[in-house]
């Protein structure tokens, strides 16, 4: 039989959780990496918002008046945001919208054009303190929209990009995990009317785009 002292034994043990603790202290006061730092401020969103875009109304090349009315429609947009700090942060857009540019009078084209609206967009995003644990957030940028009829309902007419500007107010919380949270805000984007390189359609006016949105954010 193994004959092992008490006083060997105790201090054998006394060994190994005095190893074992300076090995967690040193796990846990290990400096974190430049990757892991800038991942943490990363984190990518994809909401559902509504393209409530208005109406907007001018003449034509011949003195025509006309006016441009877009249908309602709700769409995606995925958004990826960098925050350096509360009032350092970059977000980086991209939505993707159907509906269908009315022009009247209705003769112009009949029965309108369906057209995809592809938004890239950059902006500046501050996030100013937080109010009863929800924090809000405020972002400007601009970019560009490209206007694309479709192949069936565009009436033939070729895909066109307008720049754009837009801004976004919203909130957004960690209700689930810290990696995982809520986000609700209103966006508006402006825009100059398309006329898809048509003279006949061409108003010179410009609009905008409202969309309320509510979606969820994954931080990394």
């Amino acid at each position: 039989m193994l004959n092992v002292s008490r006083p060997s034994f105790v201090w054998s043990a006394v060994v190994c959780l005095l190893a074992s603790i300076a090995g967690s202290s040193a796990r846990a006061q290990a400096p974190v990496s430049f990757l892991d730092r800038q991942l943490s401020r990363v984190d990518l969103a994809l909401s559902g918002v509504g393209e409530i875009t208005s109406a907007v109304s001018g003449t034509n090349y011949l003195k025509v008046p006309i006016t441009l009315k877009v249908s309602t429609t709700v769409s995606p947009l995925v958004t990826l945001r960098y925050i350096k700090s509360p009032y350092v942060g970059l977000e980086l857009n991209y939505g993707f919208a159907r509906y269908t540019e009315n022009f009247s009078p209705s003769s112009t084209i009949i029965g309108g054009a369906q057209t995809k609206a592809t938004e890239y967009t950059l902006g500046y995003v501050v996030h100013p303190r937080q109010i009863f644990g929800i924090k809000p957030f405020v972002a400007a940028g601009a970019g560009t929209i490209a206007f694309k009829p479709t192949v069936l309902g565009g009436q033939g007419l070729p895909e066109q990009a307008r720049a754009a500007y837009f801004y976004a107010l919203g909130v957004e919380d960690t209700v689930f995990s810290p990696h995982f949270g809520v986000r609700v805000q209103v966006r508006q984007v402006f825009f100059k009317a398309p006329d898809f390189g048509q003279n006949y359609l061409t108003i010179n006016q410009h609009t905008n785009t409202l969309e309320p949105g509510f979606g969820f954010f994954l931080r990394f």
